[in-house]
């Protein structure tokens, strides 16, 4: 018989077929399912929270015979209800990794390489250390006689990535040491965020949940790429599309978030506050701003001293010698009793919301722009969809990240998200708010439990030099409100103050002693990250204790701040891995027997192998098992910081000082 092309392709494809079944199984998910359901079945599960970005997604661990032999996503979690990103899915090569320390290191001055002690060892070293380092720089009295009890040449930074438990205990024993230089990773992320949201809501952080962006009718993503950085947030913002909410995606980049968005709106990196401010003035030029909220539940309707005033970029008062700003006209004309005056008709020339108003009127749109480089149709179809929620019953989130914070404007920026979201009545409502996407799955708790330098626990002010008593302290940060409406929260600051104060010293805290306020380390100077390494290389910073963090990788001046670490005469590093920090001195151009610098790492439990809460983004704390013990001779954070306190503790008991 005769054979024809067509006829041999096709016999030649169902004999490929044939012979490809033997390597393809065409029943493969089913086979994988069914062997993972069978590895499981007997194992021991434990839930936990993911340990990468702040979403806070929750994850069935199954254990066999001690070792981690599987990770999934918990369906029964409401954020992430069984799905994991990439980085969650992951996870599992964390635990099981032959990379992760699993004995105390140690590198002697000028050495080139690590030996390996025993804990006894290395924490009697470093006890010793902290001591000679401590005693040497302590001052119990700055040059005008007041108590400072502080050092300023021990420096503490981290950390989001332990426990909120570990982060209080760091907390208490960096204060009891004296140290100030006390910083983690929020100073670098979104400090921004806590300086403009404090000042608008009251605290820095998200306003509403990652949940509650599914009840949104838009979002504005600005200064962030969700769908990639914050995956699973991103399930949230396609819950609510499908319900046909409108994403609008604001960013100089193309980003995987822009190619899903309804509205792409390309502008210039930096130019976020002419952009909003276009924004804030097509709301107010074309009256789509909720009035009702507006003048019942801001500050809109409050008459202001009416020498205030904004000319020529300078608001009044400034004083071009000092560069300063005389801040006596910026306040609430008041009545008799000290309550500010108001106007709810928005109408008058000295309110708040007139005074917005005329300031925001510079921002028209061929000012905008021109400035943002935005194409016009583009800006004014992001302004009139995103003002649009300003109806009644309508609500439209904000989210941002990076994108926005680490600008040099950006606590401004931050600010007018603020102040777009009160005009539209976007506070207080499901689907609204300003929502800061934090990185890490902890930088909220250990915000919230103040590792830095400028607050205690609870939000508590450090004492400053001139705070010389408990009374001065609470008369300098107590407020005082005459207005019946104002909540007035830090009223109760003196209960506050005083239940940390028993908190930290137990029963040797009484009335008497003034609550053994005058242990506190009081402050005369900005002790934040970047003045830490500032100071550690103007050689005054002696000796660093780092967990959980990588400055010589994550800071923002990483040249300086290796360099800075090469005129340490101690490092303690505290990590999962030997990170570019605690081998500084294998870094490139470094001549590793000039340096000086002793170094002791020691290997911490992951989050799979210890228990403790972490705070998510959207302010959960939530509660983490431990799946596995540690590898080798690796501690929980906890365990190190407690050791490393007896120690010191054994040493001045036995030695004084």
């Amino acid at each position: 018989m005769g054979m024809t092309r067509r006829k041999f392709l096709k016999l030649s494809g169902v004999s490929t077929a044939f012979a490809l079944s033997g390597l393809f199984d065409i029943r493969p998910v089913h086979a994988q399912a069914e062997s993972l359901r069978l590895r499981i079945r007997y194992a021991r599960q434990v839930t936990t929270i993911c340990p990468y970005c702040a979403v806070g997604c929750g994850q069935i661990v199954s254990v066999s015979n001690g070792k981690v032999i599987n990770i999934e996503g918990d369906s029964d979690h409401p954020i992430n209800e069984g799905s994991l990103c990439s980085k969650g899915g992951a996870l599992y090569q964390l635990v099981n990794n032959e990379r992760r320390l699993s004995k105390v290191r140690y590198r002697a001055p000028g050495s080139n390489q690590w030996r390996e002690v025993s804990w006894d060892w290395a924490l009697r070293k470093i006890a010793k250390n902290i001591k000679k380092t401590r005693d040497a720089t302590f001052q119990t009295k700055d040059d005008k006689g007041r108590i400072v009890n502080r050092t300023e040449a021990i420096g503490w930074l981290g950390s989001a990535a332990i426990d909120n438990e570990e982060c209080y205990l760091a907390v208490k024993l960096a204060r009891s040491l004296g140290i100030v230089f006390l910083e983690h990773q929020a100073r670098l992320c979104h400090s921004s965020t806590v300086a403009a949201l404090a000042e608008s809501f009251g605290r820095g952080a998200m306003t509403n949940h990652w949940i509650d962006i599914r009840n949104s009718d838009c979002i504005f993503i600005i200064g962030s790429n969700a769908a990639e950085n914050h995956p699973i947030s991103f399930k949230w913002v396609t819950k609510a599309m499908e319900k046909g909410a409108k994403l609008i995606c604001a960013d100089p980049r193309f980003t995987r978030t822009a190619s899903k968005a309804d509205i792409y709106a390309s502008f210039r990196s930096g130019t976020d506050v002419a952009l909003i401010g276009g924004i804030i003035n097509y709301c107010l030029q074309n009256g789509l701003y909720n009035k009702e909220y507006v003048a019942e539940y801001t500050n809109a309707a409050f008459l202001i001293d009416p020498k205030f005033g904004f000319k020529d970029g300078l608001f009044s008062g400034y004083d071009s010698q000092k560069r300063k700003y005389d801040k006596s006209t910026w306040q609430y004309q008041k009545d008799e009793n000290g309550i500010p005056k108001e106007d709810k008709t928005l109408e008058g020339p000295n309110c708040v919301f007139q005074l917005l108003k005329r300031h925001f009127a510079r921002y028209d749109v061929d000012t905008v722009c021109q400035i943002t480089g935005a194409p016009q149709d583009v800006f004014l179809k992001v302004a009139e969809t995103y003002c649009a929620t300003g109806k009644a019953g309508k609500a439209g989130t904000i989210m941002y990240a990076m994108g926005a914070t680490q600008h040099t404007n950006a606590a401004q920026m931050i600010r007018s998200y603020a102040v777009l979201q009160l005009l539209l009545g976007n506070i207080g409502v499901a689907g609204g708010g300003v929502n800061a996407l934090r990185g890490e799955s902890n930088v909220q708790g250990a915000t919230d439990h103040c590792v830095l330098f400028h607050i205690l626990p609870g939000y508590l002010k450090v004492p400053r030099d001139v705070d010389e008593n408990l009374e001065a302290y609470l008369k300098h940060w107590t407020p005082v409100s005459d207005d019946p409406k104002s909540i007035n929260y830090w009223k109760f600051t003196p209960r506050f103050m005083v239940s940390q104060l028993k908190a930290f010293y137990g029963d040797k805290a009484t009335k008497e002693n003034d609550f053994c306020y005058q242990h506190l380390s009081k402050l005369s100077a900005n002790y934040s990250h970047i003045s830490m390494f500032e100071a550690m290389y103007a050689d005054k910073v002696k000796g660093l204790i780092c967990l959980g963090q990588n400055p010589a990788v994550s800071g923002p001046n990483v040249r300086m701040e290796r360099k800075a670490l090469e005129k340490l005469d101690w490092l303690v590093a505290i990590d999962l891995w030997e990170t570019e920090t605690s081998a500084f001195w294998k870094g490139p151009g470094v001549d590793a027997s000039k340096v000086k610098t002793e170094v002791f790492l020691l290997p911490a439990a992951s989050s799979l192998e210890k228990e403790g809460s972490i705070t998510n983004s959207g302010r959960w704390s939530q509660w983490r098992y431990a799946a596995v013990s540690p590898p080798g001779q690796a501690k929980p954070d906890l365990w190190i910081l407690d050791r490393m306190f007896r120690s010191v503790r054994h040493l001045y008991a036995y030695s004084g000082g």
